[in-house]
């Protein structure tokens, strides 16, 4: 049986555990979070929704995902 690689990044000021070679799309459906109500930084740069899928999440990376909230 193999083992499954787990590399460990930071989301929000919090340490996660996740598959190695997972990309930011599919961390972000497994946090069932809605992308059209949230911004997504990387490594202090903010992505293009569109790319989410192409980046290959790597040790040590540090995501914030910053919630949009409606008000006056």
């Amino acid at each position: 049986m193999k083992k499954i690689k787990k590399i460990k990044i930071k989301i929000n000021g919090g340490f996660k555990f996740i598959k190695d070679n997972t990309n930011l799309s599919d961390l972000i459906k497994t946090l069932k979070i809605p992308l059209k109500k949230v911004a997504i930084e990387l490594n202090e740069e903010i992505l293009d929704k569109k790319k989410l899928n192409k980046k290959i999440l790597r040790k040590n990376d540090k995501i914030e995902i910053v919630h949009f909230i409606g008000g006056g």
